[in-house]
This record gives structure tokens, C-alpha cells and sequence, in this order.
């Protein structure tokens, strides 16, 4: 069975990219817009990985990872955070909050993307 994979994104262009690569690596892809979309897929059926953008409506996605963190089915579930804010203080809160890692979107591919959550948890 494929590793279902959440993506939470709100530019539907990048959110799309993002789905049809990972479909196409193998991966069962769920994704959301915003944190209710979020928190309702997580509840659908915890994801074995989270690709997590910051800047979303609503809350910002230290809400999200925060709530992924403090989630019993989802606490020790992998999180990247996929975001185009790169100042240290970013990158320091969501680590201290629990992100795995933390990825500028403007510096890496959509292959690259794909390698590194492959290396987090396989096929």
C-alpha cells in the first residue's frame, strides 16, 4: 500500500506541481489549503508524511505543526516544512516546534523534494 502523503499548500499552482510528482513517485497524496482542510484530512486518516507551507490563511502553519506535534496519531509522524521564509528565525521556530526539516522552496526541484521524502520514509 502507498504511503499517503499530506501536502499543505495554499497556491493551487505549486500544490498541484507538488500532488502530480508525488503521485507519480508512488505516493498516495492528500492535500489542503488551510488549516481546517488540514486538520480534517489528518483526521481522516493520519498521513505517514506532512510537506507543511508556513504561509497559509487563516493560522500560519507553526499552528498546524504545532497541532501534529500534540496529536497522538500524528506526533511522531515526519513534517518538512515547504516554505519560501528563510530567515533563521523561521527555520529555528519550526524546528523547535518539531519539523524533521526545512526546505526554501525557491532552492530546491520538485525532484529534489521527492528524494528527500523518499530518504525520510521509503515507498
Amino acid at each position: 500500500m502507498a504511503k499517503k502523503i499530506l501536502i499543505v499548500e495554499d497556491d493551487t499552482f505549486l500544490q498541484g506541481l507538488s500532488a502530480t510528482k508525488l503521485s507519480k513517485e508512488g505516493y498516495e497524496v492528500v492535500t489542503a489549503s488551510n488549516v481546517d482542510e488540514a486538520m480534517k484530512a489528518i483526521d481522516a486518516g493520519a498521513p505517514d508524511f506532512v510537506l507543511l507551507d508556513l504561509v497559509l490563511p487563516g493560522t500560519d502553519g507553526y499552528g498546524i505543526l504545532k497541532k501534529i506535534r500534540d496529536g497522538a496519531k500524528t506526533a511522531k509522524t515526519p513534517v518538512i516544512i515547504f516554505s519560501n521564509l528563510a530567515e533563521d528565525k523561521d527555520i529555528k521556530k519550526a524546528k523547535d516546534l518539531g519539523a524533521n526539516d526545512f526546505m526554501i522552496k525557491s532552492n530546491f526541484t520538485l525532484d529534489e523534494l521527492a528524494e528527500k521524502i523518499t530518504e525520510m520514509i521509503g515507498k
